[in-house]
């Protein structure tokens, strides 16, 4: 992993959000993280909300998996496992978005973005 250099904000120079925000890469930025963000959570609920639904109106997670084991304790225990999944996943995709955000304070600093 390279380290990416932190960006330090030089406290005397006062920063236009409004210009920030009508930027067309700040935008992207934006768009890039709704594309990920909204289908990985549509996709944690579902599978989250899809234990409690099925125990308690199906008995098919009720039948033997593995000898002893019911699908409900594999799916439960899938449950954990998605979670530390999907952290790690956006854990690795937060890190472009860093980069795109430093790029566009960058932008901003060097006079602003032409549109």
């Amino acid at each position: 992993m390279g380290a990416e250099k932190e960006y330090k904000q030089d406290p005397a120079k006062e920063v236009d959000y409004v210009q920030v925000t009508e930027s067309a890469s700040f935008k992207k930025l934006m768009h890039d993280r709704k594309k990920f963000i909204i289908p990985l959570t549509i996709f944690f609920l579902v599978f989250y909300f899809l234990l409690p639904i099925l125990t308690s109106y199906t008995t098919f997670l009720n039948t033997p998996a593995i000898g002893d084991i019911s699908w409900v304790w594999l799916f439960a225990l899938a449950q954990f496992v998605m979670t530390w999944v999907l952290c790690t996943v956006y854990v690795k995709k937060a890190a472009t978005f860093d980069k795109q955000a430093n790029e566009i304070i960058r932008e901003i600093e060097k006079g602003g973005e032409e549109q």
